[in-house]
């Protein structure tokens, strides 16, 4: 394994708990310890795990670790699979063991047990969902892979990672926004909050739009969530009948018109039988309300 590039080959449940604790699945050489204890594995002779679910490190964040294994040492051990004599492969723990090889260490404290590749990806992806600091993105892709690869249903997906199962559809529908939002989330310029109002919105022009107005304007999630509540009402209104028969007043409509041209924002009018009613204006942020304000006042 080297630093920079470590080579691919081709709720726990019941995967990852019953072969840690299960002594019979051992089946380690003489140099290494019954099951149940921790070993000293040369680094030399782990493989990457080709389901790890997480793509990308930071650098400054491996040094960082590394820097504290050189100090106190491997705290957590990783868990690897016997392949055969001398040779493991990794299934949770990439990023110690990448940090590992920064600090210099040729060995690593691990679990070692075996396991089929149907149970190396469900420990895996649950190992790294529980563990590791997972983008949101990420989260969802091992998700998609349990419900997929794992042919798990939603609702033992979520009794596996110990969340509700409408947060676990969250995660998932992060999945159906535009690859430019998604690319923001794995880079952390936007939050998972955000993305979470932003599923709602049905149309993927107005995402990609509200989106670049989150990063224009550092919008917080309550004002995303606000705009999004807004834009949703506004598509009701707009969706009304403008006439109903003879109800219809063209007078009223050229107001409404003539208000809209003057304020330059959405205007909606509601007029009741007896000649009463209300008028809604739209707006997106504190800004535009200030703008409107001051044209009324003007």
């Amino acid at each position: 394994m080297s630093s920079t590039n470590i080579k691919k080959k081709g709720g726990l449940g019941r995967g990852l708990s019953a072969l840690l604790e299960n002594a019979e699945t051992d089946i380690t050489s003489k140099d290494i310890r019954p099951a149940g204890g921790i070993s000293q594995v040369a680094i030399s002779q782990i493989e990457a795990n080709p389901f790890q679910p997480r793509s990308e490190f930071d650098a400054k964040l491996l040094e960082e670790l590394a820097a504290s294994i050189r100090v106190h040492g491997v705290i957590q051990p990783i868990t690897v699979r016997k392949l055969g004599y001398d040779k493991y492969q990794l299934i949770s723990g990439e990023r110690r063991t990448r940090a590992s090889i920064l600090a210099g260490l040729e060995k690593i404290p691990a679990f070692i047990r075996v396991a089929n590749d149907q149970d190396m990806l469900e420990m895996a992806l649950i190992e790294n969902i529980q563990r590791a600091d997972l983008n949101a993105i990420e989260v969802a892709l091992s998700y998609k892979r349990l419900l997929e690869e794992c042919e798990l249903k939603q609702d033992d997906l979520a009794e596996r990672v110990g969340k509700d199962r409408t947060t676990v559809n969250n995660y998932l529908r992060l999945l159906r926004l535009p690859d430019e939002i998604q690319a923001a989330i794995r880079e952390g310029k936007l939050s998972m909050g955000h993305a979470r109002a932003m599923i709602t919105m049905d149309d993927v022009a107005e995402q990609i739009d509200l989106f670049r107005q989150i990063l224009e304007e550092n919008l917080s999630v309550r004002a995303t969530e606000s705009l999004v509540k807004t834009g949703r009402e506004q598509h009701k209104m707009e969706e009304k009948p403008a006439a109903r028969g003879t109800d219809w007043d063209p007078e009223s409509d050229r107001i409404m018109n003539e208000i809209h041209r003057r304020l330059g924002v959405p205007v909606h009018m509601n007029t009741a039988r007896k000649g009463s009613g209300k008028i809604v204006i739209s707006y997106r942020n504190a800004e535009e309300l200030q703008r409107i304000l001051d044209k009324i006042q003007s």
